[in-house]
């Protein structure tokens, strides 16, 4: 037989999904396993919007919407995002699709030839890297340190340009550090996206998850060169929990839109119309869920952070919005724990799962190998069982 696509054979499984499934499974046989992998929230969608679709389906909205959302839809992501964001857009430029993941997907398919250069600033979530490649592009990631909060910095993005750039994929607040960019260090680096005519790939899904009273500054707010360089990338599912009804949005210039619209119109055709009425009422109902949701996880990452640079060993800084905490394992490399040595953050996973039965994510796919993810968007009874459980697991306990 031919060989498969080399494009499509370069694309690796996502580590995050394989985690969960493992912990899943071993669920299902009986073991008692915490899970801190995937990243959605553990509270239930809202009572108004659930009622929404409800009245969606008895109402017959069930049939084709136009490929990239109904206009409804439309309007009111641009209420949405004008009162949260401050930013300007009209319907026309509002692209909407199957979540954020394949918003950032069809902006790749919009902007990038083959062989041109999409920088990713490390460390990533997973799938940037994978739809970078598969759109056949080329990534230049750039390390941005633990000691500079996980952030790159201007003069790193510079370096990283060369004649075959054609965007930049920036998440504010981030997945996996929840670290976020202050309003002057993302004029620093939208001025050196302008300076080189760099594309700008913003995901700011989790914008309404920011502790501490910081001020999330959208990208796309910084003028109107810089908005014209930007494709803003959000979606329902983190601030509405409503990650199963799988609705991501883009805003963009009206020309960059229309491209985003015509592939869609092709590969995957209008997102489901009963989440799309779900996510008006999500869009233009009451807010004040979003907010206790907020609450309750700067209370878990609070705990989370604290207790866990109490444990010898491991180690984290605080992060300031997203739900996801990175404990740094430097100290075990090397080490020999419940009969497993350590060598990478996948063996301490894998270790970890196995004799302490918590599920974390290495970062070996995020581009931060020394690290492991965990999300604290579960309750805080689990968050105080998996961090005595990692007590135990390096005192060399077996659960």
């Amino acid at each position: 037989m031919k060989e498969l696509s080399c494009l499509a054979s370069q694309v690796q499984a996502s580590s995050t999904m394989a985690i969960d499934a493992l912990a899943k499974q071993m669920k299902a046989d009986g073991v008692d396993v915490i899970g801190f992998g995937a990243g959605e929230p553990d509270f239930n969608t809202p009572e108004h919007i659930k009622a929404a679709a409800i009245q969606a389906i008895t109402g017959n909205v069930t049939r084709y919407t136009p490929a990239s959302g109904t206009v409804e839809l439309k309007k009111a992501v641009c209420a949405r995002m004008k009162a949260d964001c401050g930013v300007d857009y009209k319907p026309t430029q509002v692209v909407v699709s199957s979540g954020a993941k394949h918003c950032v997907y069809i902006a790749l398919r919009a902007l990038v030839n083959p062989g041109d250069e999409v920088i990713l600033p490390a460390p990533f979530w997973v799938s940037y890297l994978e739809l970078i490649k598969m759109v056949g592009a080329q990534p230049v990631v750039v390390t941005a340190q633990e000691s500079a909060g996980f952030k790159m910095s201007a003069q790193q993005l510079r370096d990283a340009i060369t004649p075959k750039t054609k965007a930049l994929i920036l998440n504010n607040p981030s997945n996996p550090t929840g670290m976020v960019y202050s309003r002057e260090e993302l004029e620093a680096i939208a001025q050196v996206c302008l300076e080189h005519d760099v594309y700008i790939i913003a995901d700011e899904i989790y914008y309404s998850l920011l502790y501490d009273g910081v001020k999330f500054t959208s990208v796309a707010s910084l003028g109107e060169e810089v908005r014209k360089h930007t494709i803003l990338i959000n979606g329902v599912s983190k601030a509405y929990a409503m990650t199963g009804w799988r609705i991501g949005y883009a805003l963009a210039d009206e020309a960059v839109a229309k491209v985003m619209g015509n592939y869609l119109s092709h590969s995957t055709g209008s997102p489901c119309a009963i989440s799309q009425a779900a996510s008006v009422a999500a869009l233009n109902g009451p807010q004040d869920e979003v907010e206790t949701m907020r609450q309750a996880f700067e209370a878990r990452r609070d705990y989370i952070v604290e207790r866990m640079n109490s444990i010898p060993g491991v180690s984290c800084i605080k992060p300031e919005g997203a739900f996801y905490v990175m404990m740094n394992i430097e100290q075990l490399l090397g080490k020999t724990i419940c009969g497993e040595t350590i060598h990478t953050c996948d063996d301490f996973s894998s270790a970890f799962l196995k004799h302490g039965l918590v599920a974390t994510v290495p970062c070996s796919g995020f581009g931060a190998p020394n690290f492991v993810r965990w999300s604290y968007a579960t309750s805080m009874e689990n968050i105080q069982k998996g961090l005595d459980r990692l007590e135990q697991f390096l005192a060399g306990k077996e659960h």
